[in-house]
């Protein structure tokens, strides 16, 4: 483990994370901000946009508007999206940075106005990749529905299906084994661990440190060879389902845990002793793409951006889940909601999980992997050679799915982006008559223009690869 303090001592339940030196003793959100002159939200008068931009309908925000559409909005913050400036408005330029641009993290296309090298506002448009994943449901059945969600957030598709799962089953109202659940957050918590690898890896090659994309992807290799053991698949796995996980743990599973363990924590350490004291480094990520307390609360901002700026906040301890309220496990927090500040929060909460996926280990309690109610969980195979009756219940299992009392019900859970929430309204057929999602990575996006006013076009590229959006997440 490198020699970097990470938590202070104290409340074990809100550790605060502890950053390398500050350059010139600067230690506090506000001087950091002022080290790359970048704009401190609520020190200046709000002043909306004048008028639009020579980019026809592209515009950035209107002129005036009612109050009560602001608020709908999202408009009426306590934040301006626009610098202070200097030059005369002929001064300014607009840019656009993708939505085919290697480091847009996807077909996101960030709608800039620069004045030289700094960026003086932004508009990010989404919709490039317009999945329509949420009125596809209402065409699926609920067992099929698992194989659509998972694809929503590709990097953590464990996550989109545990929420679904979660959302469908209070509709039901059925038991879920003690196994099924353990098995649940065993997936879900190194599905978080392989998520926060690869944004190590891109975040590293963003800033220039291309041997951390090498060293990330080698390490979330490990988990992913473990997913395709348990599932068949690397990635999208439609493993948790309505009722339980669709296949019990392999022969060995205990030893490749152990390996798993000692493999990524390692990685873990061994990254860090490449970061934490690299001047460069620090450099590009101290005091870039600051967001305060407020204003991650004003734009709906979760996960690893709010506890990096401070928010104790995680629907695991908050709102516990599928038993995760047995594990111990500790929850990082920053306090100067920079770029920094969201890197040490993830690599902590890497061992966090890790330290979760160890007590597992340890506390797997034997039983069914699937709930034993036979209007959702279909038979056993061995009987559908002995049984027509169980057979035929298969295969309307299977083709026309188990329908759910009317009703509605919303569950969220803690995804390595933050809070990941499915709401359901069912009329009592087979199939959702409505689903939404609430995405972590859309409320990231939206607060970009806060994180990114009066930096440099250089520092953009941090900032976006911290927030670590996946556009699956947004464009649903």
């Amino acid at each position: 483990m490198s020699d970097t303090p990470h938590l202070a001592t104290g409340d074990r339940e809100t550790p605060t994370i502890e950053p390398p030196e500050p350059v010139g003793g600067l230690d506090d959100a506000t001087s950091r901000r002022e080290i790359h002159d970048v704009w401190v939200a609520g020190t200046e008068e709000q002043e909306w946009v004048r008028a639009a931009t020579d980019e026809g309908a592209q515009e950035m925000l209107p002129e005036a508007q009612d109050a009560a559409a602001t608020i709908q909005r999202g408009t009426a913050v306590d934040d301006d999206y626009i610098g202070e400036g200097g030059a005369d408005e002929d001064q300014r330029q607009i840019l656009n940075m993708g939505p085919q641009h290697p480091s847009t993290h996807g077909v996101l296309r960030l709608h800039l106005e620069i004045e030289g090298e700094t960026i003086r506002r932004v508009k990010p448009i989404i919709g490039y990749l317009h999945t329509g994943m949420e009125k596809t449901a209402e065409t699926l059945s609920y067992m099929q529905g698992a194989t659509n969600v998972t694809r929503m957030d590709y990097l953590s598709p464990f996550h989109n299906e545990l929420a679904y799962s979660l959302a469908v089953e209070q509709l039901l109202d059925v038991e879920i084994p003690t196994r099924a659940q353990a098995i649940r957050i065993l997936m879900t918590e190194l599905n978080r661990v392989a998520s926060h690898l690869l944004w190590v890896a891109t975040q590293g090659m963003d800033i220039g440190a291309v041997s951390m994309m090498l060293f990330g992807w080698q390490d979330r290799e490990t988990c992913l060879e473990f997913f395709e053991k348990v599932t068949g698949l690397r990635m999208n796995h439609n493993y948790i389902r309505p009722g339980g996980v669709a296949a019990d743990l392999h022969d060995g599973w205990e030893d490749d845990i152990e390996d798993l363990l000692v493999r990524v924590s390692a990685g873990i350490d061994r990254d860090e002793a490449i970061l934490n004291k690299n001047p460069i480094f620090l450099d590009r990520t101290r005091g870039i793409g600051v967001i305060t307390p407020e204003e991650c609360r004003q734009y709906g901002v979760s996960g690893p951006i709010a506890r990096g700026s401070g928010i104790a906040h995680d629907l695991r301890k908050v709102f516990p889940y599928s038993g995760i309220e047995q594990y111990d496990f500790d929850v990082p927090v920053g306090k100067h909601g920079d770029v920094l500040d969201r890197y040490l929060v993830r690599i902590e909460e890497m061992r966090q999980s890790l330290r979760i996926v160890e007590q597992i280990l340890n506390t797997m309690p034997a039983g069914d992997f699937r709930t034993d109610d036979r209007k959702v969980t279909p038979p056993p195979r061995q009987r559908i050679d002995e049984s027509m009756e169980a057979l035929i219940h298969h295969f309307k299992l299977f083709t026309e799915g188990f329908r759910v009392p009317a009703g509605e019900a919303y569950q969220g859970v803690e995804s390595p982006r933050g809070h990941l929430g499915v709401y359901i309204v069912s009329q009592g057929g087979a199939r959702p008559w409505r689903l939404h999602v609430r995405a972590p990575s859309f409320a990231a996006v939206q607060a970009m223009p806060v994180m990114m006013t009066d930096l440099l076009v250089a520092d953009l590229v941090a900032t976006l690869a911290s927030a670590d959006p996946v556009l699956g997440d947004v464009d649903r």
